[in-house]
This record gives C-alpha cells, sequence and structure tokens, in this order.
C-alpha cells in the first residue's frame, strides 16, 4: 500500500507526523501534490476538538496550493499538471443557500452524501504530502502567482468577501481589527478606496507590519480603557466601516464601539465555538448600525482575489514569516501558536529536508 506523510490529530490535544495511505479520488475529485500549505488560528481549535463536524483521526490543513495529480472519471475541467489553489468550502449544489451561490452556509454541512466537503475539516486536508479534494474547490492559479501566494487562496478570497459586505464607498473612514493574515489582506485591499485607514490590535509586531502594508495609523489596544476614542482620534471622527478578524468578545465590543452612527461592522473572526458577545442592544439600535456576519468566501470570491495578487494590488509575500519542510511541523506550530508575535504564516513544503 502506498503511504504519504502528513500531519494527523488521532484525537483532540494529540497530534503525529507520520505515514498515512494514499488518498484516491472519487469520481468527483481530484489527487493534489501538495507543494505550500501552511497553518491558521482554527487550526488551534480543531486541535482542541473545538471545531463541530471533525472526526479523528483526522488530517488537518485548509491553506494550501500544488499540482493536480489524479483525476476522477467526472472531472474534466482539470489536467494532471495544472497548478492550483483550493478554497475550503464545498456545498451540496441543491440546497437553497448553495443555490444562491452562498455554498459556504450549505443546509447539508457535514454531509458527505449530499456532496458537502468543508477541507481540513469535515474531510482531510493539506497538511500531508498529497490530498484528495472535491474538483469545485480548486482555482487554477494565475502565471504569475507561485505556490506559496496560492497558497493564500482561501484567506484572499475570506478577507475579500468581508470588504464586500461591507460596501465601502471612496473616501470613507475604516478600522480595521485584528493583524492576522486575513485582517492584514483586508487592510490592503480597503487602503486603495478608503479615505483614511487605521489598523488596531494587540501584538506590536504584526501592527508594525500593517503599518508597512498601508495603514496610515496602529492602534495597540492592549490595556487601553477606551480604545474607541483612540480610533477617533487616528482616523479623525469614527469609523464609517469597521472590519473585525479578531475573533473576540473585546475585538467585537471595539467594532461596535468605534463605528459611527449608520456605520457598518463587519465580524469575521468568531468562526468556532465558545466566544460569547454581551452588549447594550440601544448601542445598535440607537446607532443604526449595519451588523454584520462574514462567513468564508462564497460565489467564487477568491478567484478575485487571486487576480488581486497576480496584478500586485495586493502583497501576501510579507505576510510569510518562514519556510520549513513538512517534517518540521512541530517547529512551525511553535512559531505560529507560542512565539507569535511577529508570526503570521509559516509555509511548510512536503517533500523537501526529507
Amino acid at each position: 500500500m502506498r503511504t504519504v506523510k502528513a500531519v494527523v490529530f488521532d484525537k483532540p490535544h494529540q497530534r503525529d507526523f507520520r505515514t498515512a495511505a494514499m488518498p484516491h479520488p472519487a469520481p468527483d475529485e481530484v489527487l493534489v501534490r501538495v507543494r505550500s500549505t501552511t497553518l491558521c488560528a482554527t487550526d488551534m481549535k480543531v486541535f482542541e476538538g473545538r471545531f463541530a463536524g471533525v472526526s479523528y483521526p483526522h488530517i488537518p490543513g485548509h491553506e494550501f496550493s500544488g499540482d493536480v495529480v489524479e483525476t476522477g472519471s467526472a472531472v474534466h475541467d482539470f489536467r494532471p499538471g495544472t497548478r492550483v489553489g483550493v478554497e475550503v468550502h464545498v456545498g451540496c449544489g441543491r440546497c437553497a443557500r448553495c443555490l444562491e451561490g452562498y455554498y459556504n452556509l450549505c443546509e447539508h454541512y457535514g454531509e458527505r452524501e449530499w456532496g458537502h466537503a468543508h477541507i481540513g475539516f469535515t474531510i482531510d486536508g493539506g497538511l500531508a504530502e498529497y490530498v484528495s479534494v472535491p474538483a469545485r474547490a480548486l482555482h487554477k492559479l494565475p502565471d504569475s502567482v507561485t505556490y506559496d501566494q496560492g497558497a493564500f487562496t482561501d484567506n484572499v478570497g475570506i478577507a475579500l468577501w468581508a470588504v464586500e459586505r461591507a460596501n465601502l464607498k471612496p473616501g470613507e473612514r475604516v478600522l480595521v481589527i485584528g493583524p492576522g493574515a486575513i485582517g492584514l489582506l483586508a487592510l490592503e485591499m480597503v487602503q486603495h478606496a478608503a479615505g483614511r485607514v487605521a489598523l488596531a490590535g494587540t501584538r506590536s509586531g504584526r501592527l508594525e507590519l500593517g503599518r508597512r502594508l498601508g495603514a496610515d495609523a496602529v492602534i495597540n489596544v492592549r490595556d487601553v480603557p477606551a480604545p474607541a476614542a483612540l480610533v477617533k482620534d487616528a482616523l479623525g471622527g469614527p469609523a464609517d466601516v469597521v472590519i473585525e478578524f479578531a475573533g473576540s468578545e473585546s475585538a467585537a465590543q471595539l467594532a461596535l464601539k468605534a463605528a459611527r452612527r449608520g456605520g457598518r461592522v463587519v465580524l469575521g473572526g468568531a468562526t468556532g465555538q465558545g466566544v460569547t458577545l454581551s452588549l447594550e442592544l440601544a448601542a445598535v439600535v440607537r446607532g443604526h448600525l449595519d451588523v454584520m456576519g462574514s462567513l468564508a468566501n462564497p460565489k467564487g470570491v477568491s478567484a478575485r482575489g487571486l487576480d488581486l495578487i497576480a496584478k500586485g494590488v495586493v502583497d501576501v509575500d510579507p505576510l510569510i514569516t518562514a519556510h520549513l519542510p513538512l517534517e518540521q511541523f512541530d517547529e512551525a506550530w511553535h512559531r505560529f501558536f507560542e512565539v507569535r508575535d511577529d508570526t503570521i504564516r509559516v509555509m511548510l513544503h512536503p517533500g523537501e529536508g526529507a
């Protein structure tokens, strides 16, 4: 039996790097040789057993790119050798939400028999040498986009969808909360239309990177009693638009307090279970706020995001902190989850260093 090297979460709080069975594509799937793959904060939720729909043992990983190696019998739009990036949500294609284009909201979540898949969550992901994924998840990489850049296919789609939901108008004041990978991508996108952009967070290294990527002001809100006042000073007034990708209650509270009356707030950080929000409803009602959740990236948004990378509108290279072979996954885990401050993405490369 052929095997591949992979990261395996055997059960919550237990991981290993070892060989696993070589995946074989189903009729609607494609076998991808993974070239670049990385970690996300959501992987910790999977590791800790806090993400519904995951069964163990499980191969995680939902930010990756590679080459098509083999296609299932029902796949006709990809050929071996095609360079691809992967977005992680695959809807059933038949429920009401999927028919609207919102396959990220599929009503048959986790039901593989209906055709649903959430790559790296309900099915195995890309922290391995090879992975089989539904062909509908794949995007052909533009010629100028590298494998490392292609590993941001899902992230760039998530950021772009949040920006689109914000309905940003030229010249408006924008606050982005959360200087992680997705927040920094959103920052790069909005600065081309916004009048002034501020970035708020608690990690100085990431905030400084945000400044280099174009933020007009950066605000470290750690231990600050009234951060909304700092936002107002930095922007020259309350924010017309707030985009949040920090995922904490304090970040959501800041998002609602920093927005002007009649402003728009997009909350995209809290995708796992366990984060709650306590607020005075009058702040939303009397503030006449449009408060929106933003989950993942429907309607092929990732394809538009890849075009932004190809055209140089969005630069993902500064978000790559280090490169390691997949065999050094433990070191990548340590850097991302324990060293933290200056680490945005550690890019792992299967097959290198073996």
